[in-house]
């Protein structure tokens, strides 16, 4: 309650700031616009038609709603669909979301796996290196479809340069897994792993690819990159 008093009266402060006082300091500017996507993530956030699903968390919605407006400013998003995927949450949980951002409508939420070195039933340790069989944080557009081993399958572009921009080479994509599913928790006691890819249910695998194929946004988050702008789009 407290913060949203000093929200409003910090936006309310910043409307009656000419642009004289607003050109001879910036960094006034640049709060009022901090302020202000803030409470557009947190409205955004509040406002999700979730239907029967949960809601994402909002630290990882807020980042990903960030990096999805400076992809849309730049042109590159062209599929207006952000999916989430959570890995500060276990992977015995549903931590995928994808949201129709034209009607901020959750359409999916799923369990998803990560790669086998990057942790057991939670992700610790991420790799943007071939053969690490680890998975990589950060942003991705969606590429084409294929059908390769796994069946339908989803090409994957990490746009954030050192960190995931090796995603193509190394063959991180969506694909379909059996290993991704309540049966599999249930006779191990964790979700299946992937060789770093983001591997969804089976069943679910075609829905999801035709949702999100052709330049969506993809986030991948973790609380270790909290406070880490991301690094340079790759265009």
């Amino acid at each position: 309650m407290i913060y949203k008093i000093f929200l409003h009266t910090a936006l309310l402060l910043a409307s009656f700031v000419t642009p004289e006082v607003r050109e001879s300091k910036p960094e006034i500017a640049t709060i009022t616009k901090e302020l202000s996507f803030e409470a557009k993530a947190n409205n955004t956030y509040n406002t999700l038609n979730l239907g029967k699903f949960e809601k994402p968390e909002l630290r990882s919605f807020t980042k990903a709603l960030e990096g999805y407006y400076q992809l849309k400013e730049k042109g590159l998003v062209k599929n207006d669909i952000l999916t989430i995927v959570d890995f500060s949450l276990s992977a015995n949980k549903k931590r995928m979301w994808v949201i129709d951002m034209t009607t901020n409508t959750v359409l999916m939420h799923s369990l998803v796996a990560h790669g086998r070195n990057t942790g057991d039933v939670f992700a610790k340790n991420f790799s943007n290196a071939s053969e690490s069989y680890k998975s990589s944080l950060g942003f991705y557009l969606t590429g084409e479809t294929y059908t390769g081993k796994h069946g339908m399958s989803l090409k994957l572009d990490g746009l954030e340069k050192g960190v995931n921009d090796n995603a193509r080479n190394r063959a991180v994509v969506i694909h379909g897994a059996d290993y991704v599913s309540d049966s599999f928790i249930k006779n191990n006691s964790r979700l299946g792993r992937s060789l770093g890819c983001p591997a969804v249910p089976r069943e679910l695998t075609k829905q999801l690819i035709s949702t999100i194929k052709d330049k969506s946004c993809l986030y991948i988050y973790h609380p270790s990159r909290d406070g880490i702008a991301p690094a340079n789009f790759v265009s």
